[in-house]
């Protein structure tokens, strides 16, 4: 059993690292090796297509050759091969890696369950990595993601590229300037799931596509029967075994300003508060969940609220006395977003991203843009402004400043908000975290929820 790493980062640290990162400048010696600054970088996409294929591009558009591509599905692969015919192709991404000797760089691009295992791979290589959000699948692979990139001196960069948008970290400057004073409550909620959830596995199974390799796919986790239409292509992620529900999926976009504005680190109390029903296959239709952190580098305790799906047909959401600024200001909650409540007013997001922000004061009846306000307005802009989400991951690897969203600080978002993935599954009870050590006190069986089997041959 690989040994559990362990916590590096005391909060201290962290909370520089999830504040200050906004003029950071590289943690280490990321030039790439051997190469001239001058040539381009050799990657490989590790999920051609899908996400994959926009992933591929945005690289080719940062100067990148595209020297290889892997995906399990044949089909894809063809059509990504024909827009880049110098590419070498191959399903197992293993393969690709041992043959391909001059990979500087790969995107992970795969269901979550092959996150870690794929990019921890690739760095203890010597590669670059550029993996999509979710960053893990576990909370003890976060953690071990970012043991690795620390120790072979990779750049890396998560995707969630909202985390590029000049109005996410226009807001987390802002929010730290004290405008709405301190912060005890935020509350972030989404639309999804948009596939598949709440459901048992089918019984039975169907003939494999010639062109798709199922074993493959389904990589480290226990095999089973494949199921047209069922896992792939999309619908995985409502699966325990594949994905990470809708917290999973949106919470890395929804929760990152705030995660950085308020300088989250680990929380000490999580509990599925509500939800609907969840079995041992796949995450429930709709949960709120609460997660609650103690005071941490001047900053109050604080406690956050995660909202998805529909509750008897209707968005879950705050409830009316939370959103009533919100409901007078826009008539309504749209699909996603996220709302800080403060002592001295509140910040509201109506997007993924964050990149829109309104503000409301305790005096004042109505958000108003940001762009607008008058005490937005007198605080100087003081952020990094961002040269693209995939060319600071490029920059980070000919020795610039880390990319905003690297291992270091994207790993801790992952852990917090795959402890909600746990507390859904353990149910409804008051988990006690110890975030340093990974555990809960009072409950010992959110354990086994921690970290994930690697089974057929695969390991990290």
């Amino acid at each position: 059993m690989t040994k559990t790493p362990s916590n590096e980062l005391s909060r201290r640290k962290f909370i520089s690292h999830s504040s200050a990162a906004l003029g950071a400048t590289a943690f280490g010696p990321f030039i790439l090796r051997g190469k001239n600054l001058n040539s381009k970088v050799n990657v490989a996409a590790i999920g051609a297509g899908g996400k994959g294929s926009s992933d591929t591009d945005n690289n080719a558009r940062c100067g990148a050759n595209i020297v290889a591509l892997c995906d399990v599905d044949l089909g894809r692969l063809r059509a990504r091969g024909e827009k880049y015919p110098r590419a070498a192709t191959y399903q197992d991404f293993r393969k690709m890696l041992e043959k391909e000797k001059s990979i500087d760089a790969v995107s992970v691009s795969t269901p979550d369950h092959m996150h870690a295992v794929a990019a921890i791979t690739a760095m203890k290589m010597g590669k670059h990595v550029y993996v999509q959000k979710p960053l893990t699948q576990s909370v003890y692979e976060a953690r071990l993601m970012r043991k690795v990139a620390k120790e072979q001196k990779v750049a890396t960069q998560m995707g969630n590229q909202g985390s590029a948008g000049s109005g996410l970290r226009r807001a987390v400057q802002v929010i730290q300037s004290g405008i709405i004073g301190d912060v005890t409550e935020l509350h972030v909620w989404s639309n999804r799931p948009v596939w598949p959830q709440g459901i048992d596995r089918p019984k039975g199974a169907d003939p494999i596509p010639e062109d798709f390799n199922w074993d493959i796919w389904q990589g480290p986790a226990e095999h089973r029967p494949y199921k047209a239409g069922v896992y792939h292509p999309f619908k995985w992620r409502g699966w325990q075994a594949y994905g990470t529900g809708a917290l999973g999926d949106m919470a890395c976009h929804t929760v990152n300003m705030p995660f950085r504005a308020l300088k989250m680190g680990y929380p000490t109390v999580i509990e599925a508060e509500d939800f609907s029903t969840i079995n041992k296959e796949t995450y429930p239709l709709n949960s709120r969940l609460r997660f609650e952190f103690p005071a941490r580098d001047g900053m109050v305790p604080m406690k956050f609220w995660w909202y998805d799906g529909k509750v008897d047909g209707k968005q879950n959401q705050p409830n009316k006395d939370v959103s009533s600024k919100i409901n007078s200001t826009f008539g309504n909650i749209r699909g996603s977003g996220c709302l800080l409540v403060g002592s001295k007013g509140q910040i509201y997001t109506p997007d993924d991203y964050g990149s829109r922000y309104y503000i409301s004061l305790n005096d004042e009846k109505k958000f108003k843009d940001s762009k607008k306000h008058g005490a937005d307005l007198a605080i100087e802009k003081d952020y990094w402004v961002s040269p693209g989400h995939n060319q600071e991951w490029f920059d980070m690897m000919n020795g610039g400043r880390a990319a905003y969203s690297n291992f270091d600080s994207a790993a801790y978002l992952t852990e917090i908000i795959l402890l909600g993935c746990i507390a859904l599954r353990v149910g409804k009870k008051r988990m006690e975290w110890d975030g340093p050590n990974m555990k809960s006190p009072n409950t010992p069986e959110a354990a086994q929820y921690v970290k994930r089997d690697y089974l057929n041959g695969y390991s990290i």
